[in-house]
């Protein structure tokens, strides 16, 4: 092969490596990833979820604390739903203290807990807890 011709193989390659590149972090960023559906009210709620740090107990999307359950896919789980987190949010439990949240604040709690139920899966795992405080899965 001359070398004319290993020159424009290189250039060539050069200028489709651009072309890749460029339509990669163009096109691929007009996804909507479900960015979309959270609403202000859900918003609301991501904040009040962080001040009072519900991931130091709970998991979503499998990341969080362990003490507590996943809360990724709560709303759209049988048994559970809408009724029976507002319950828990109003009158907490023997583990999960009561905050005593507003109607307000618990309205938008459960608007980000179905915002986080609509855009992931996260399937339930049984993890075993040390005397530790470590975990291994069961």
């Amino acid at each position: 092969m001359s070398t004319s011709t290993r020159r424009f193989i290189f250039w060539i390659l050069i200028v489709l490596f651009f072309i890749h590149s460029l339509l990669v972090f163009t096109i691929g960023t007009d996804e909507d990833n479900g960015k979309n559906l959270m609403t202000e009210e859900a918003q609301i709620g991501k904040l009040l979820f962080q001040k009072y740090n519900c991931t130091a107990c709970h998991q979503l999307y499998g990341l969080g604390g362990y003490m507590g359950p996943d809360l990724t896919n709560m709303i759209s789980s049988p048994g559970k739903g809408e009724i029976y987190a507002r319950t828990l949010l109003q009158t907490g439990t023997q583990r999960m203290p009561n905050f005593h949240l507003t109607e307000e604040e618990i309205n938008s709690m459960v608007a980000y807990l179905k915002y986080v139920d609509k855009t992931g899966i996260s399937p339930v795992k049984k993890f075993k807890i040390n005397f530790d405080g470590t975990i291994s899965q069961k």
